[in-house]
């Protein structure tokens, strides 16, 4: 019995989408227990509504978890509404820059143009500002 070029073309795809679908639930599984490692009371989490808080406390058996806002202020969610996780800012950005203190911000004035207080500064329509800093030039020579 032979076999059809686009037949074994057709197999080889189905198997090649049946490996990705059961390698990326496997990914997504181990994210989530990675996400549940960190699920514990007094950790700072964010809900899939964007709701910020500290987690009080996670009720397996009723799949709920208690979040305070606000000082005495509690929330009770569904245990699957916990998005992720809220690290430390200041955490986060020492670990990607390498060192704790972000370097200042510096004013680019290098680029300022030069105010002379002459008609001669400002380009005739149309002329590029290096044009008129050039036609200035001349002018002065």
């Amino acid at each position: 019995m032979a076999f059809d070029p686009l037949t074994i073309l057709m197999v080889v795809i189905l198997a090649a989408l049946v490996f990705f679908m059961f390698r990326n639930s496997r990914k997504r599984r181990k994210e989530q227990e990675e996400t549940r490692s960190k699920m514990v009371p007094g950790a700072e989490v964010m809900t899939n509504f964007g709701l910020y808080g500290t987690l009080l406390s996670v009720n397996e058996d009723d799949n709920s978890a208690v979040i305070e806002t606000s000082p005495g202020h509690t929330v009770k969610v569904h245990r699957q509404v916990l998005a992720r996780v809220v690290e430390p800012k200041d955490a986060v950005d020492a670990t990607e820059t390498g060192d704790a203190a972000a370097p200042a911000v510096e004013l680019n004035e290098d680029h300022a143009i030069p105010a002379d207080g002459t008609e001669a500064a400002t380009p005739e329509y149309g002329e590029r500002l290096d044009d008129a800093s050039k036609k200035r030039s001349q002018n002065d020579d």
